[in-house]
């Protein structure tokens, strides 16, 4: 990643830590909620994060392609991508729930190349270079060496459609998975759930219905951890519609894949 035409590491963690600024500054605001669906909140944070990522991308990349949550493709040099959630824990962050963060990640011919997620609430940066490891606030982490699943816990979210069969399924997942082990969370904002996995807070995460800007990031850091990364099927194409991923560490990755194939 020696061309110019590309971004650095540390240029991405100046941006998602600018970006986490943006949104804490406001944290104890009023916001102006908008809906993107019954229960799929934005906020003027969220907008307000994405213009000045999309400016600081457009005044270094002009030509790069980005992709991010709240105004969809930017058409560009599709080799390069940028695919961003510049606040992902929305419904959190409108509670004023400090459970949320930043998420970018760079794409170079169809692999993660860059991936930063920022939690403004604690001040956490988690990031990862492909081949060179993930790091929480410059120190390296690693996934969890659990093996047992009874001894594992793990994380998951639900989809927004309360009336969709994927819904139902997360459901029934939900309860089959946490009679299995210590607990399964659901925290709200995706990125963290897999950075948690990354660094050994928790042992896996699983979804069945995710978005591309919501991951993307979080999964080469958890790749890069020593974490297993994959679609619900066990197959590595978890960037490919139906978004849907499991993260885990790999002592527990079978055994999890197994109890979601069960229960489908």
């Amino acid at each position: 990643m020696t061309q110019s035409s590309q971004p650095t590491l540390d240029q991405v963690i100046a941006w998602a830590k600018s970006a986490g600024e943006i949104v804490r500054a406001r944290f104890d605001d009023e916001h102006t909620i908008g809906y993107k669906g019954e229960v799929d909140v934005v906020t003027e944070s969220d907008k307000k994060s994405e213009d000045y990522l999309l400016a600081q991308i457009g005044s270094n990349f002009p030509h790069h392609a980005i992709l991010t949550e709240e105004s969809g493709a930017h058409a560009g040099e599709n080799e390069h991508l940028w695919i961003i959630d510049p606040l992902d824990g929305t419904v959190n962050y409108s509670h004023r729930l400090p459970i949320y963060s930043i998420s970018i990640a760079y794409q170079y011919h169809g692999q993660l190349q860059l991936g930063v997620v920022y939690d403004p609430s604690l001040n956490e940066c988690f990031s990862a270079e492909r081949g060179k490891g993930a790091y929480l606030n410059g120190k390296k982490i690693s996934v969890s060496g659990a093996t047992e699943m009874i001894k594992t816990l793990m994380v998951t979210g639900f989809p927004y459609d309360r009336s969709s069969d994927i819904y139902t399924h997360a459901m029934r997942l939900f309860d089959r998975i946490t009679s299995l082990n210590q607990g399964v969370h659901r925290l709200g904002s995706a990125a963290l759930d897999l950075c948690y996995v990354a660094c050994g807070r928790l042992d896996a995460y699983w979804e069945l219905s995710i978005h591309p800007w919501d991951i993307a990031a979080a999964a080469l850091i958890a790749q890069e951890a020593g974490g297993m990364v994959s679609d619900i099927h066990g197959k590595p194409e978890f960037m490919k519609e139906p978004y849907a991923i499991i993260g885990s560490t790999p002592g527990v990755f079978k055994q999890l894949l197994d109890e979601l194939e069960k229960t489908a």
